[in-house]
């Protein structure tokens, strides 16, 4: 499809991430179809509201991806048809739920790892240690972790902004013999031919040779090179991300842990456990790199106390009552059970066929 074609054009020029361009391109191909293959020089406002409120209440999706498929149909407005997006969109907005995210308590954390080993366990060690999300832990690179100031410089993340979060100072062993392993890993591309990654928009033009050099390598490399699906170049990337949340999902089923825990966990686990041991807010606002103060208050509500950290009064007013649920009235006795006399009926079973 030739419009198609001209949205991945536009995407690459700007240099958007490939999620983005296939979350793009697959919103911008449902709006057309929806519509039946209209001329898209006819679009207007009505369309997209129509396409929107169908959305929600219709497929009853969640407030997020009608947001996504918004931002989809804008770019398409404005970068392929040349249109200015309309002000007076009126549809249906999707309702939107007030979830508080799940967290681990920090005996449920240590019970985790425990069923975590070998790179695996690093990486969720990196999540749970220093607050990074799950594609800011698969891109990291050589270059951006300092193990002498025990920091992590995390490039290009949501919001396309930069920020520095805490290294645990008891992983940097850990670390140390896993670069020393990646760097062998490493050396063995190069004496074959490879050893080359990906540098991201310009750079590899402007530095030819940075792509093969060891400060730009991924931290956590694939176990294979595979091939760019925009280059065509077989090259080593970083490690897939459903491993490890395979790894990890895996490890909670083994734990025991009765909660829908997943990578993600481990970031609020760490924003909670932060605040538990008496870290200013805005302190943990920099480390999670959110741009509002709010979304961070949302790890207030779920302190170990209960909400607002405020204490029941039912020990204090009730008070304590043995095993089982207050004062429950006994069930009535059969016969048997009231006259030792009476024997209990012995029901006995046939096979007939």
């Amino acid at each position: 499809m030739q419009i198609l074609d001209q949205v991945r054009d536009e995407i690459r020029t700007r240099h958007y991430s490939l999620r983005t361009e296939d979350a793009y391109l697959y919103w911008v191909r449902r709006f057309l179809f929806f519509h039946g293959g209209r001329n898209p020089a006819l679009f207007d406002a009505g369309h997209i509201n129509a396409f929107l409120t169908y959305l929600a209440v219709t497929e009853k999706v969640a407030p997020s991806t009608q947001n996504q498929a918004l931002n989809g149909v804008l770019f398409f407005f404005r970068h392929v048809l040349n249109k200015s997006f309309p002000d007076d969109l009126a549809f249906t907005r999707a309702k939107q739920n007030k979830r508080l995210p799940v967290v681990l308590t920090q005996h449920e954390v240590q019970r985790l790892f425990q069923h975590l080993d070998g790179v695996y366990w690093l990486m969720a060690a990196l999540l749970y240690g220093s607050g990074l999300r799950l594609m800011e832990c698969m891109r990291l690179r050589v270059k951006d972790v300092d193990l002498e100031r025990c920091a992590i410089l995390v490039r290009d993340g949501k919001g396309a902004k930069d920020r520095v979060v805490t290294l645990d100072e008891s992983l940097v062993p850990h670390l140390r013999v896993h670069l020393s392993r990646v760097r062998q890993l490493h050396v063995q591309d190069l004496a074959q031919g490879g050893g080359a990654v990906y540098i991201p928009h310009a750079l590899e033009r402007k530095y030819p040779n940075a792509c093969r050099e060891w400060p730009w390598q991924y931290l956590f490399p694939a176990p294979q090179p595979s091939i760019d699906p925009r280059s065509g170049i077989k090259r080593r990337h970083h490690h897939h991300e459903a491993a490890l949340q395979k790894a990890v999902r895996e490890a909670v089923v083994k734990a025991r842990i009765e909660k829908p825990a997943t990578c993600h966990t481990l970031r609020h686990s760490f924003a909670t456990h932060l605040l538990e041991r008496g870290y200013d807010i805005r302190t943990v606002q920099e480390q999670l790199g959110h741009k509002d103060l709010k979304t961070t208050q949302i790890y207030t509500h779920i302190l170990e106390r209960g909400a607002n950290a405020v204490k029941s009064p039912f020990s204090q007013t009730v008070g304590n009552k043995p095993l089982g649920y207050g004062q429950q009235k006994r069930p009535p006795q059969a016969p048997w059970e009231k006259d030792p006399g009476v024997r209990e009926p012995v029901l006995e079973y046939r096979l007939t066929g």
